[in-house]
């Protein structure tokens, strides 16, 4: 079954025990949030501390979660460098508070929140999502979040808006990766209208019950387990409504390899690598694929009518 009712389990309590008795992690997770706001100077990363008030979600897997270790420190974050595990020993340099993200273009409603304002914007949910990378690793992970789409309403896109443009943060200060010519800076990433406003696209401020590690895109990122994993913008500073469907980071580096849609579709092979198998980081077998990485049932008739073969 792909997804099940929440259960009264609070989301604490999925925590692997061995998190709590490193002293680091201990000694971070004494400065709470209390509703989402941080309590840290100016300046600082609040990685580590505890979310208050997460509630349960229904979007729920009944698959074994992915290690924290795992989760953590096996990352694309081409920002910190190329390297799977460079982002966890890099991206300690970044800074997440002061921090802001602009809402604008076709909207009535533009404005620039800050991040603690915008943690409070909605109810944070806990929410198990299957995610895979399109070189053919997944995980399962208990992000915390709250839908993009509670975003978007108080925005009031206008009628010209037909997609969703994310920027995120490009500080060659921070990231020493930016200062690499692997990608045209900073990341873009875009969603249809629809795509974005569905209730399974999320914002994610933290996993696992605690606010996101950097590494993982602090301090807040998209989150769309139906496409491969270089979907989810981290470390968003600006949101754009626009007319036009935006030309995405990967799309401009391999417009060949990275189409805009980038649905999990194991039957549209990547040029270099076949989609039809992955593995499961923690499993030594592969396993199939599954179309719209196991959530058709939800999002399958927003492409309805589409050439998915054309439309990658």
């Amino acid at each position: 079954m792909l997804i099940r009712l929440p259960s009264d389990i609070p989301a604490s309590e999925i925590t692997p025990p061995e998190i709590y008795r490193d002293r680091r992690r201990f000694m971070q997770g004494s400065i709470a949030l209390l509703g989402g706001a941080a309590l840290m100077p100016a300046g600082k990363s609040i990685a580590g501390a505890k979310l208050a008030g997460v509630r349960a979600s229904a979007y729920r897997l009944d698959e074994e979660k992915t290690p924290y270790k795992d989760v953590t420190t096996y990352n694309n974050f081409y920002e910190f460098g190329t390297g799977k595990d460079d982002p966890a020993a890099n991206a300690h340099t970044l800074r997440t508070r002061p921090w802001t993200v602009a809402v604008e273009g076709e909207v009535r409603k533009a404005r620039t929140w800050d991040i603690d304002a915008l943690m409070k914007l909605a109810p944070l949910e806990e929410r198990v999502y299957r995610m895979r990378c399109v070189e053919g690793w997944s995980m399962v992970i208990p992000w915390v979040g709250f839908p993009l789409a509670e975003l978007i309403r108080r925005a009031e896109p206008t009628g010209n808006a037909k997609f969703v443009e994310f920027l995120t943060l490009a500080d060659p200060k921070q990231m020493p990766g930016v200062r690499s010519r692997v990608l045209d800076w900073p990341y873009t990433e875009g969603l249809r209208m629809d795509e974005a406003m569905h209730p399974l696209t999320l914002l994610a401020v933290g996993l696992y019950g605690e606010v996101l590690p950097n590494q993982n895109g602090a301090p807040i990122r998209l989150v769309v387990p139906w496409k491969y994993g270089f979907k989810s913008a981290k470390s968003i500073v600006k949101i754009r409504f626009v007319e036009k469907q935006p030309v995405t980071a990967w799309m401009a580096a391999a417009p060949s390899e990275y189409g805009f849609y980038s649905n999990v579709n194991p039957q549209v092979d990547h040029p270099r690598w076949s989609q039809a198998r992955e593995r499961r980081i923690g499993e030594f077998f592969k396993r199939d694929t599954l179309m719209f990485n196991g959530y058709g049932a939800q999002v399958a008739h927003l492409y309805r009518g589409m050439d998915l073969q054309k439309y990658f």
